[in-house]
């Protein structure tokens, strides 16, 4: 569209909007601007789309990495007691599945050592006259350590001052051992007590020149138990290495109560992490199904619905999923797809896990009870053929950092926005030189405008006066009225310019 100025205005003085008619001139060309900003925007949504598929692709690749890894939850061991009060068990990694026989005879203890009892506990235990004694605790068996404790009248010589003084002394001398006094009906009493279980916390009272009077020792024995028949002896009742890779904690001894410790595959491990797995896939088909469906509001598909990569990162994720392994164990066992596990697929793509078999359709946890060593063997196998194998070297690509598919199209993206930015920019610096040169010529223009009325008065008044001055018809001029400085002056009776 053309500028068009008011002639008579423009005649009177008032000029031109030159800020007005520079952004006019200039509107045309902004056009592209914002069509390159369009454009800008679109590019930065479908970054950001491609970066949240690909978070929740690295996502399923950490699942799938979790089914092949051969140390994983596949292939994890879990021990289960048949009387958990009696034992329990850890497997560790390496352990063997396999049931034990299990009987706990008698369980490791402490060794104790106390006194007959006394009136007071704050009495002194040195015979009348006597300003020293000594007591003697061999901690430990006769292999053991011995503590010697000196006593002191006036210092350590009540029992509660010598249980002071026995537990500050053992801390010293690393003795093992605790003291306390004890109080009851009868009186008060001195304990001590071994801070290990079995033989090395076996106490013994050797020398005793006070008027304490010790009864016989109890505890300081190791535990005693059986394991298919075979008797072993413990010093703790957490016991290792009496099954390989396996940790027996003894809690109770009952000697008629044979326990079943059963070394097996972990199926809470393995079905979490297969549940994962369904949930990150679905993730990412929920994410690839949203930019193929097209909204009945707008009648357009998401960001990134032409994205041909997009098409081929479904396509590869739907052969994965329907991948079918050709091992001879999975064949076998008829464990060759997902379908056989119990794991079916939804019409959207996405999968389920059932819960409940039917005729056609496996559940999961029966198939996983019946035979975990095929259900292992399906996702993951000596010749890395398995389910998870497959899936995990086709994510491997889909997510490398420089050549997957989606981080190729992340890249040309941001060149793309890169190069879109530099355009903008220096297009933007062009406009705003343009501008100035435009504003320095129309205000070039606007001035003498302004100066017209002045210029047409002064001619008039110099005509008026040679007319006055000549014989003849005289000349007639009209004269404008003073200008207004600034006024606009488009409007209608134009011409254009």
């Amino acid at each position: 569209m053309g500028i068009s100025f008011n002639a008579a205005s423009l005649l009177n003085g008032n000029g031109i909007d030159v800020s007005a008619v520079v952004a006019e001139l200039q509107a045309a060309q902004s056009g592209q601007l914002t069509a390159w900003k369009a454009d800008q925007t679109t590019l930065q949504t479908q970054a950001t789309t491609m970066t949240n598929i690909n978070t929740d692709l690295a996502s399923l690749a950490s699942a799938v990495q979790t089914l092949s890894d051969p140390t994983g939850s596949m292939t994890g061991l879990t021990a289960s007691s048949s009387e958990s009060a009696v034992v329990t068990a850890t497997a560790q990694t390496g352990a063997t599945a396999a049931s034990y026989n299990v009987v706990v005879s008698t369980l490791a203890s402490t060794g104790t050592v106390y006194t007959a009892s006394v009136a007071s506990a704050d009495t002194s235990i040195l015979a009348s006259g006597q300003t020293s004694g000594d007591l003697q605790v061999q901690i430990g068996g006769s292999g053991g350590t011995t503590a010697d404790i000196a006593i002191t009248a006036g210092s350590n010589d009540t029992l509660t001052t010598l249980a002071t003084s026995i537990n500050s002394q053992s801390t010293a001398n690393n003795w093992g051992i605790t003291a306390s006094v004890v109080t009851d009906a009868s009186g008060a009493r001195l304990a001590i007590y071994s801070q290990a279980t079995g033989s090395p916390g076996a106490l013994a009272m050797g020398n005793n020149t006070t008027n304490l009077t010790f009864e016989p020792p109890v505890g300081g024995t190791n535990a005693d138990f059986t394991i298919n028949g075979i008797p072993y002896s413990s010093t703790t009742n957490t016991v290792t290495g009496a099954i390989p890779d396996v940790t027996l904690n003894l809690l109770s001894a009952d000697s008629a109560l044979p326990v079943q410790v059963t070394v097996g595959p972990d199926a809470t491990g393995i079905t979490n992490a297969v549940n994962n797995f369904v949930a990150a896939y679905n993730t990412v088909v929920t994410d690839i199904n949203s930019q193929f469906t097209v909204n009945p509001a707008t009648n357009s598909d998401g960001p990134l619905g032409s994205d041909t990569s997009l098409r081929v990162l479904q396509s590869s994720l739907l052969a994965d999923v329907t991948y079918a392994t050709t091992d001879p164990t999975s064949v076998s066992s008829g464990l060759i797809n997902l379908a056989a596990l119990g794991i079916d697929m939804n019409d959207d793509g996405t999968l389920s896990v059932n819960q409940v078999a039917t005729d056609t359709h496996p559940s999961f946890s029966n198939v996983l009870a019946t035979n975990p060593a095929a259900v292992q063997n399906f996702f993951q196998n000596s010749s890395l053929t398995g389910f998870a194998n497959n899936f995990n070297n086709d994510l491997n690509n889909l997510t490398d950092a420089a050549t997957g598919v989606l981080n190729e199209d992340l890249t040309a993206n941001r060149n793309q926005q890169t190069d879109l930015t530099n355009e903008i920019n220096n297009f933007q610096t062009q406009l705003a030189v343009q501008q100035q040169q435009l504003e320095q010529e129309f205000n070039t223009v606007n001035a003498s405008l302004e100066q017209y009325p002045y210029l047409l008065q002064e001619v008039t008044v110099a005509l008026g006066a040679m007319s006055s001055g000549s014989s003849g018809t005289g000349v007639t001029v009209n004269s404008n009225t003073a200008p207004t400085s600034g006024a606009s002056t488009s409007g209608s009776s134009s011409s254009s310019s």
